[in-house]
C-alpha cells in the first residue's frame, strides 16, 4: 500500500526565499515612487477645491443636485487633506 496522494502538488512552485524579497523589493520601489506626485497632486487639490465651494454656497444649495456636487466635492476635499497632509515634510 502506498501513502501518495491521487493529486498531484506539481502546479504549486516551491517557494523561493530570493524571490519573494525581489517581488517585495519591486513593490517598495512602486509605493515610493507613486507616493510623492499623489502627495503632490493632493495637497494642491485640497489648497484648490475650496475655490470651488464658495461659487456653489454663494449660488444656494437649494436644489438637491448642487447639495450632493458640494457634498462630494467636501467629501474629496477631505480625502485629498489626509492623503496630501506629508506633502513637502522634512524627513
Amino acid at each position: 500500500m502506498s501513502n501518495h496522494s491521487p493529486l498531484s502538488n506539481d502546479s504549486i512552485a516551491p517557494s523561493n526565499p530570493e524571490a519573494e524579497r525581489q517581488r517585495e523589493g519591486h513593490r517598495s520601489r512602486l509605493a515610493r515612487s507613486v507616493k510623492r506626485p499623489a502627495q503632490f497632486l493632493s495637497f494642491w487639490i485640497a489648497i484648490a477645491l475650496p475655490f470651488v465651494h464658495v461659487p456653489l454656497l454663494a449660488q444656494g444649495l437649494g436644489t438637491a443636485t448642487a447639495t450632493l456636487t458640494f457634498l462630494a466635492l467636501l467629501a474629496l476635499n477631505v480625502v485629498a487633506l489626509y492623503v496630501g497632509h506629508g506633502y513637502n515634510q522634512e524627513r
